[in-house]
């Protein structure tokens, strides 16, 4: 019955970011194909925003299953509440039209949210049953974020678009000195009590 009920939701969600997309973006004429592509971006951002709030509710809740992960990858279990609201704000932000800037950012903490799931995982020695599903997810959200509708994004700014290397070349020199004198200046002992 419960995987009948999250397809229901799912369908009916995607539905609805469909209908309230199309509403957004009435003044383009849209064809076929951005139909489709309407569509795939809706079951993807549907099905993330879906995961991020059952999972804000099952950390907030502190159920079994998540304290049992938990302790076997070594975290604390308070961090099961700071992952449980921003996971609602996620989501929601994923939801909510405009905002893009923060859709931006809700793109960057659910992508580092899974990523960092399956790392936890893999370094904890877990098996592929552990970190796949993260993996997937983490696609799933690139898949959403890169099929996000023009209204959802940020706008193009008109700048030189001209990759130039001095720039880089001096960020990564500056971050590559930063770690050289964090290494020489590295504490000795325990921090004082």
């Amino acid at each position: 019955m419960a995987p009948a009920l999250i397809l229901a939701l799912i369908a009916t969600a995607t539905l609805a970011g469909i209908i309230t997309n199309r509403r957004e973006e009435a003044a383009q004429r849209q064809g076929r194909g951005a139909l489709v592509r309407l569509i795939v971006y809706w079951l993807f951002t549907v099905a993330v925003a879906f995961e991020l709030a059952a999972g804000a509710l099952w950390d907030l809740l502190r159920i079994e299953f998540v304290r049992v992960v938990l302790a076997h990858l070594g975290y604390p279990l308070y961090l099961l509440i700071i992952l449980g609201a921003w996971r609602i704000l996620g989501a929601l932000t994923m939801l909510v039209p405009r905002f893009p800037r923060l859709k931006e950012w809700a793109y960057a903490g659910a992508f580092f949210d899974y990523t960092g799931a399956a790392a936890s995982h893999i370094l904890a020695g877990g098996g592929s049953s552990q970190w796949v599903g993260p993996l997937i997810f983490s696609a799933f959200t690139l898949i959403s974020w890169a099929l996000r509708p023009s209204a959802r994004c940020l706008p193009k700014v008109d700048g030189d678009a001209e990759m130039r290397i001095a720039p880089w070349a001096a960020a990564i020199g500056m971050v590559a000195a930063m770690l050289v004198i964090a290494y020489f200046t590295l504490p000795k002992g325990a921090p004082p009590q």
